[in-house]
């Protein structure tokens, strides 16, 4: 009997099982590979379909965009298609041959930087985000996107306005046109003349005797003149300048007695700082006939009175190394000291002419001076105290004036052949060592006095080279000279008057002994205002639907000036600008908002969007801009070269 082998039989079991589950796990694999294998071909198909497909829309997207912005930049999803040879939207996708295609467009945002942000930030309606998107089912669901940004700008356009011609073509309101830089607008801040051009079209006066006046004041409708290089003159003139074009001057009185250094004048009196030792500020009364003493000030000393300034009650004067002050309550007898100290402005320099803004009395220092300019505090009248100064490294100070806000102290040193002699200086702050802002070299000339005038230029005199000269400070860093006279005989003081009409003049005494005062007109050509307005004329690139971008202004804003703008656009009215309402408006589309400078030297922004179909609309056609100027500063005024408008027809 043969016995079955148990053991043999076991072990084809197992083996018989290993095949069932290998193939279990293999042939599944393998059947989706070959399944794979022909599925991936038709998906690989199909990918290079989509991206022909998607290659084809963008072209065709492109083609939408360059035919115009207004109907191509529409949020909503579309689909492109043939319409009269070229191809527009039509709303929705497009399914075709198994492929589903769109083109979505979409608002773009932009944060305060102009950089496109996904949340927050504010619309650009230049900026288009279009999306495509290619996608099918068959035999994977799958697809592909591309993204554009599409902007209004295809060849950047820009209009600008430089020119005095174009500006003449504007509406001015207290502004005037200037030609100075090829074409500005600036406040129409005194005078007919223009400043950069002097001349002596108006006559001079000879003053009585024959002296040499070297000293010279003003206030509207009068001229204080004194003399001083010699005794041969009288010791002051009183000048009344009649408000005619051109003025004529006469001489009211005179005064005589003393060699005069410096005058101060008001309508009733005359302070005339002397070479008397007993009496360094002799006090004319104007309103007797002849003029007589009203009084005088006493200076502690053996030294001359060279400086005087009078500020209500209260007189300043030089005299050595010292200031001192004295009480003007009365104006008879000898008039007491009230700081009795007084104050030294120097240790080794002499105190020249003094100017005083609001509690501060500024000294110009000569003759060995470290310092040649030093402020004095005189808030308390009777402790003056030293707390600021200026070190210039020029020559002896001469002469200093101060604008009215006493935010800048001009300074005219002695001449030298290489150093400048005029110097801007910040006065902001009032302690310490003050800085320059900006020099001049008055090439050859030696400066004898400084006088600030309207329309940002200063008159700097003396004698020598050119010694009427004009100075541009517009560029405080860079003054420059824009015109001048040759006065052979020399000058020797120099003052300046606004009148309340607008007329602008500086009169001079000069070594001339026949003519000795002369007057020049000055101005922008324009007459005074503070404030003022200009509009421009109205631009028209001729097409209906035009965006307005962006605004880029040059601008100068000095300090105690102001400028800004607004912008308008405006629809056409039966295809044309004319008769056109503009309503103008700032960053946020309000009537009190503005476009401002960040640099003092530019305006640039975006022009806001709006098209609800009144007052201020963009996109249109019609556009105009408005400049706004105003100064705190009469010898001050921002300045208006250009203005270019960024559009897209």
């Amino acid at each position: 009997m043969i016995k079955p082998n148990l053991k043999t039989q076991g072990q084809s079991l197992i083996e018989l099982l290993m095949v069932i589950a290998l193939t279990s796990i293999v042939l599944p694999a393998i059947i989706t590979g070959f399944v794979a294998s022909r599925s991936g071909r038709a998906q690989y198909n199909q990918r290079q379909q989509a991206l022909n497909i998607l290659q084809e829309m963008q072209e065709r997207v492109y083609v939408i965009r360059e035919a115009g912005w207004d109907n191509f930049a529409v949020d909503g999803v579309y689909h492109p298609i043939i319409s009269q040879n070229t191809y527009i939207w039509t709303n929705n996708p497009l399914t075709l041959n198994g492929f589903i295609r769109s083109a979505t467009v979409s608002t773009v945002n932009r944060n305060d930087n102009g950089v496109i942000v996904d949340s927050g930030g504010n619309p650009d309606p230049s900026t288009k985000k279009v999306t495509i998107n290619v996608s099918w089912t068959d035999p994977l669901s799958s697809q592909i996107q591309s993204t554009l940004y599409m902007t209004r700008y295809l060849d950047n356009i820009a209009y600008t306005q430089t020119t005095e011609n174009d500006f003449n073509s504007g509406t001015k309101n207290g502004v005037t046109v200037t030609n100075e830089q090829g074409g500005e607008v600036i406040l129409g801040a005194g005078g007919q003349g223009l400043w950069c051009q002097p001349n002596l079209s108006i006559s001079a006066l000879d003053l009585p005797k024959n002296g040499v006046a070297n000293a010279i004041t003003a206030i509207e409708g009068r001229a204080f003149a004194g003399t001083g290089d010699n005794s041969s003159g009288i010791s002051f003139a009183n000048i009344n300048i009649t408000n005619s074009n051109p003025p004529v001057a006469t001489v009211l009185g005179t005064f005589d007695g003393y060699k005069t250094n410096a005058v101060f004048g008001e309508l009733n009196y005359a302070y005339l700082s002397t070479d008397n030792n007993g009496k360094e500020v002799e006090i004319v009364n104007l309103t007797t006939n002849p003029y007589t003493e009203a009084g005088y000030f006493d200076a502690p000393g053996s030294g001359n009175g060279k400086g005087v300034f009078v500020v209500g009650n209260v007189g300043y004067m030089t005299t050595g190394n010292k200031l001192y002050n004295f009480d003007l309550s009365s104006k008879s007898g000898n008039r007491p000291k009230l700081d009795t100290d007084g104050v030294y402005v120097s240790l080794f320099g002499t105190a020249e002419k003094i100017y005083v803004v609001g509690n501060y009395v500024y000294v110009a220092v000569g003759s060995n001076a470290l310092l040649e300019m030093v402020i004095v505090d005189a808030s308390d009248v009777y402790n003056l105290r030293v707390v600021g100064w200026a070190d210039v490294n020029g020559e002896s100070g001469k002469e200093v004036y101060v604008n009215a806000t006493g935010t800048r102290a001009y300074l005219a040193t002695g001449g030298s052949s290489s150093k400048p002699e005029f110097f801007i200086i910040n006065t902001d702050v009032k302690t310490s060592g003050r800085p320059n802002v900006g020099t001049y070299d008055a090439n050859g000339m030696s400066p004898k006095g400084i006088t600030i005038v309207t329309g940002n230029k200063a008159i700097l005199v003396g004698n020598a080279g050119e010694e009427y000269q004009v100075i541009d400070i517009t560029d405080e860093t860079h003054p420059t000279r824009c015109g001048g006279l040759q006065i052979n005989s020399g000058i020797n003081g120099v003052s300046s008057v606004l009148e309340t009409d607008g007329d602008a003049y500086s009169y001079l005494v000069t070594s001339d002994a026949t003519a000795e005062f002369k007057i020049i007109e000055g101005g922008p050509g324009g007459q005074y205002a503070t404030s003022g307005e200009f509009e421009s004329s109205t631009f028209d690139p001729g097409t209906q639907t035009t965006y307005f971008n962006r605004l880029s202004a040059n601008i100068t804003r000095p300090s105690q000036t102001d400028i800004k703008i607004q912008v308008a656009v405006a629809d056409a009215i039966s295809g044309s600008c004319n008769g056109v309402t503009f309503s103008f408006v700032g960053p946020d589309k309000t009537s009190g908002s503005f476009f401002t400078t960040l640099d003092n030297t530019t305006i640039v922004d975006a022009i806001p969007a709006d098209d609800n179909s009144s007052g201020y609309e963009n996109p249109g056609r019609c556009f105009r801009y408005k400049v706004f100027l105003n100064t705190n500063d009469l010898s001050q005024t921002p300045v208006f070269y250009d203005a270019t408008v960024n559009y897209s027809p």
